[in-house]
């Protein structure tokens, strides 16, 4: 199925007459939910059901960003507040057999529940390297300053979902842990080495076999002075897929984020034309997914070709 080259997002609960009219004429290539969406576990199923029969697609992408922690989208049915990515990263330093037990039958029981409602993706795990200066907005939500511990629970994370049939999306590409700024609010500067960046930060996201992976909006200026990491062209197709090697479907992180300078159009654009397969929408206001639906491409050969080789996955 030909689609646009974005992921968008609905403003409530249920799809509007609006947008439902706007997604059969301009066919997003998947939809994210979030809390606004999710009043309760009826609700939801009914709502991605409803998604899904527009395309008549049983495994048209629906994607939620459940991390556990500080981001739970679930939490007037589920709680998983208690379980965030840096509670199993400091498990495993105290008892590592035990971490990974504890992590994988979370994993197992969250999937069980994604099924039952549809969603097919998860925005997990984050990758990025807690440092000492790393943010707020990221330090809860990582693993570990270990790189050997982010790298085992990060590919056991995704080697659990994808045993359940869940596709991941490994973020943020190639490493958040060394920004000392909110990217929702303002452009994170990092201004470390090259070879100091392919050691730590780089590093945690090698060899992880994920379907699909989201990129930081972030600049570093040793490496592009002039474009934040969603819209280089240069790190994009030299660090992450080179270096790397990430060789799935990119998504950019939010467009609607104040750390991209332009306007929403632009920023998509700006992403797609630096080697982000698809933009990622996150607000749910239906005049600019319209807008986006309108303006963007649809998706290239390269992103056909994952694209059915991740439906062919669900089966």
């Amino acid at each position: 199925m030909k689609t646009k080259a974005l992921i968008t997002s609905i403003a409530g609960t249920i799809l509007s007459k609006k947008e439902l009219n706007l997604f059969k004429t301009y066919k997003p290539w998947g939809i994210i939910l979030f809390k606004r969406n999710i009043k309760d576990f009826y609700q939801t199923k009914k709502l991605i059901e409803s998604i899904k029969n527009i395309f008549n697609n049983k495994n048209y992408p629906i994607i939620i960003d459940e991390e556990g922690g500080t981001v739970c989208r679930l939490t007037s049915f589920i709680d998983n507040k208690a379980y965030s990515q840096n509670f199993f990263g400091s498990l495993y330093k105290k008892n590592k057999s035990l971490a990974i037990s504890v992590y994988k039958n979370y994993i197992f029981s969250l999937s069980s529940v994604f099924k039952t409602l549809g969603i097919n993706i998860n925005t997990v795990p984050v990758l990025d390297i807690l440092k000492k200066n790393t943010h707020k907005i990221i330090s809860p939500r990582t693993f570990s300053d270990d790189l050997n511990i982010i790298k085992i629970l990060g590919k056991l994370c995704i080697k659990s979902y994808k045993t359940n049939k869940i596709g991941t999306v490994i973020k943020h590409i190639p490493g958040h842990g060394s920004a000392s700024s909110d990217s929702h609010l303002t452009l994170p500067i990092v201004n470390k080495s090259y070879k100091n960046l392919n050691k730590t930060d780089f590093s945690c996201f090698k060899t992880m076999d994920s379907h699909f992976a989201m990129t930081a909006h972030i600049l570093f200026s040793n490496i592009d002075s002039k474009n934040v990491v969603t819209h280089s062209p240069y790190l994009i197709k030299k660090i992450i897929r080179k270096q790397i090697g990430f060789k799935g479907i990119l998504i950019s992180d939010d467009i609607s984020m104040k750390a991209l300078k332009f306007n929403l159009i632009e920023n998509a654009k700006r992403s797609l034309a630096a080697g982000c397969n698809l933009a990622l929408y996150c607000s749910g206001k239906y005049q600019e997914s319209k807008k986006l639906l309108k303006e963007l491409p649809l998706i290239d050969n390269f992103t056909i070709k994952k694209t059915s080789q991740f439906y062919k996955f669900l089966r």
